[in-house]
């Protein structure tokens, strides 16, 4: 027995007992396609509008349960009835994803957000796996080639800063890449896919990661050095923490455990830095020379950072043993489940105040969607799965 043997059961059927029946029963929009995602504490809906990236994000969670847990019929119609709707009235004529549109699929806002096409992609990159349907295979290609032809310059006529001035490049697409790369493989020349890995590992853990500082900064100049602005200056624990995972499977793919020992300690460094030492959980933003933050809510505890840091700890755990990551992992679980789980309504709370009260009462909205919780559910059920088995087998050295 370990103090991690009651975990798995209960990360696996938080996942499908209360998480993914929430958004069956509230999200599907039965006359017009596609899901809502603007959902009340109790699921009733409350705006209408829908939001590309977060179409794609429930697409992509059903089809992984579909093609990692259980061949559902429903879970497989669930992505599909979002995938149809995308394919209906998300992308503009260039094929590049609308940001939103109506509920019944007008555009409303222009294609400047890439994250959109991030989402499609990794969306019908998974639908792909449970359908084998070409036009889902297709859909993926067409929009990542489009990533990278723009990741240079993300946003291109959309973007609301003068050229020139004070040029920054963005940590949030990088990170992204280093995911969706091993999201897409299936579908990609293998030789595009490891130059890109091996890119994407180097932007994250050495331009955007500051050795000076030991963290990794949020915006950088175009060479990687460091700018001193509201921009320049801007850390965000979660995103850190969330590409530390990503790196760690990046690592033990090509079997680096330096990279994977490294990324591990990123992880405890950023956790330790953004930790709330007065009231607990983890800041959303902070400034790096603890000046005031630009923004408003950066004393926030938002749901997302707090489930990518559980996977993130789990998987340094797994890979390297350090009790520090268990330490942590106790900790910020039980800050997690007793602060945003709804016991009442099912589902999670999204937003906290600083001292950890629900700022917001709803499941989901612009930004909350089906996929942070129900994608870090899993991956904890299932880090915590290996772990139990490690234990079990005898160390050969001690026996």
């Amino acid at each position: 027995m370990t103090v991690l043997d009651r975990f798995a059961d209960l990360y696996k059927c938080e996942l499908l007992t209360n998480i993914i029946p929430f958004w069956q029963e509230h999200a599907v929009d039965t006359e017009q396609g596609g899901y809502f995602t603007c959902l009340n504490r109790d699921g009733s809906v409350f705006d209408t509008d829908k939001f590309t990236w977060l179409q794609g994000r429930q697409v992509w969670t059903f089809s992984m349960l579909y093609n990692l847990v259980g061949q559902k019929p429903e879970w497989l119609d669930m992505a599909l009835h979002g995938a149809d709707f995308l394919e209906k009235y998300g992308r503009a004529p260039d094929g590049s994803w609308y940001f939103s549109t109506t509920r019944s699929g007008k555009p409303l806002v222009q294609p400047y957000n890439i994250f959109s096409d991030c989402f499609a992609t990794m969306g019908f990159g998974q639908l792909y796996k449970a359908t084998n349907t070409e036009r889902h295979a297709d859909i993926a290609q067409s929009t990542f080639h489009q990533i990278l032809d723009r990741r240079h310059q993300p946003k291109r006529g959309w973007d609301k800063s003068v050229v020139g001035t004070r040029p920054l490049k963005n940590f949030a697409l990088p990170m992204i890449l280093c995911n969706l790369s091993l999201e897409l493989e299936h579908l990609l020349d293998a030789s595009l896919v490891s130059g890109l890995i091996d890119e994407c590992i180097h932007e994250v853990m050495e331009v955007f990661y500051d050795e000076s500082l030991g963290l990794i900064r949020e915006n950088v100049a175009p060479d990687g050095s460091v700018v001193d602005s509201f921009e320049g200056r801007h850390l965000n624990p979660g995103h850190a923490i969330e590409a530390m995972w990503f790196i760690m499977d990046l690592g033990q793919r090509l079997n680096k455990p330096a990279l994977i020992e490294k990324a591990k300690e990123l992880t405890l460094q950023h956790l330790e830095y953004g930790w709330d030492k007065t009231h607990g959980g983890i800041f959303y933003f902070l400034d790096s020379k603890g000046y005031p933050s630009q923004h408003l809510e950066w004393d926030q505890k938002l749901w997302w950072v707090h489930v990518e840091t559980l996977v993130a700890l789990l998987k340094g755990y797994y890979f390297t043993k350090d009790e520090r990551c268990l330490t942590w992992f106790l900790k910020v679980h039980d800050y997690t489940f007793n602060h945003f789980r709804d016991a009442e309504y099912g589902e999670w709370f999204g937003y906290l105040n600083r001292q950890g009260e629900v700022l917001l009462p709803l499941k989901g909205g612009k930004w909350k969607g089906c996929f942070h919780i129900p994608r870090a559910l899993y991956q904890c059920w299932q880090v915590l799965e290996k772990i139990e088995a490690s234990a079990l087998v005898p160390n050969p050295h001690t026996a």
